[in-house]
């Protein structure tokens, strides 16, 4: 596992960013509520979600709303935000798990609905949980290379079906205990959205500059989180070792190019309480500068790492220093440095 794919940035900026979240709220002792039954039958206690996983609440999406709707309503709020003609923007990643259909992309509906030109190139990356992060990562290519002047990343995450179809599924006769282990991680899910609008530093000196970054592989551990809408099923003890091995693996390999060991934020994936413990202490990170969100919001995948830096704007200062980290299943990592 030697070996990081470093990138390093000259000339980007993180111009604007927007956080939409639904007004549905479900808590964790809703959930109980629904699963007393079979918690019940399999002798397990309730409670579970905010003990272990510490997420108390999660948002659904109401009548009227959706995940696609959504990111689109946060892309409108970042192009404003960031005061960019609409008409320059050369890209649009969509990096949402979510998706319902195979084809065509998720990216060509965000696309009409933000009105973007048809000359910005348009499509979806999908990496797990990595994917906004890849996005910006992309995108923050291409503008250092000139091929285009601004790009929007974009994402929308649905876990109502997928929740719903698990709970029908946990409720039913035979359920055995490792059934619900291997589903537990699933009702940590969250919906929500999230946009980001990048672009040439010099032409917005008071933009957040990327710096740098990497990524790292292992995905030898591909079959450990396998997930869709009917369900996802996860090695919750497998996947947590073989995350924690790749994320300081390149923690450490990071050092010969980056000095992370002192950032004013550390925002992390949002996944759960076991996870970040074990990430602050392998890394010796000061917990008061890590940001959570998913004691609220749950795990809302790839918008997870955008709607919590959403959150923390506001109390963060110029010249901030601020990284990035991913955990996606696969396994992959990415970290990414920004300058606020």
């Amino acid at each position: 596992m030697d070996g990081n794919a470093t990138s390093t940035y000259r000339n980007v900026a993180l111009l604007s960013l927007a956080a939409v979240t639904p007004d549905r709220v479900t808590t964790s002792a809703e959930l109980d509520g629904r699963l007393r039954p079979v918690l019940d039958r399999l002798h397990l206690p309730t409670g579970l979600l905010e003990r272990i996983a510490g997420v108390h609440e999660r948002r659904n999406w109401a009548e009227g709303q959706g995940f696609d709707t959504a990111a689109i309503e946060a892309g409108e709020k970042a192009l404003a935000e960031a005061g960019v003609d609409r008409s320059r923007v050369g890209l649009l990643v969509n990096t949402s798990v979510t998706r319902p259909h195979l084809e065509p992309s998720v990216a060509v509906r965000m696309h009409h609905g933000l009105r973007l030109p048809s000359s910005a190139v348009n499509f979806d990356i999908a990496n797990a949980c990595l994917g906004f992060v890849n996005g910006m990562s992309l995108a923050a290519q291409l503008i250092d290379a000139g091929q285009i002047e601004y790009a929007v990343v974009v994402d929308g995450e649905d876990a109502d079906e997928v929740q719903r179809n698990t709970v029908e599924r946990l409720s039913r006769e035979g359920t055995t205990r490792a059934d619900f282990l291997r589903e537990f991680p699933t009702l940590t899910l969250g919906s929500g959205a999230a946009a980001a609008v990048l672009g040439r530093a010099d032409e917005h000196p008071s933009g957040h500059r990327l710096l740098g970054g990497v990524t790292r592989a292992a995905t030898q551990f591909n079959d450990l989180c396998v997930g869709g809408v009917t369900g996802m099923y996860t090695d919750a003890k497998a996947l947590l070792k073989g995350g924690m091995q790749l994320v300081m693996a390149a923690w450490k390999e990071a050092r010969q190019h980056f000095d992370w060991s002192a950032m004013d934020r550390y925002v992390m994936h949002q996944v759960s309480d076991v996870h970040t413990n074990a990430i602050i202490k392998a890394a010796k990170l000061d917990r008061s500068r890590v940001p959570l969100t998913y004691p609220r919001f749950g795990n809302v995948g790839p918008a997870s790492i955008p709607i919590t830096l959403a959150h923390e704007a506001p109390s963060l200062s110029p010249g901030d220093r601020v990284l990035l980290m991913g955990v996606g299943s696969g396994i992959n990592t990415a970290m990414m440095e920004l300058a606020w």
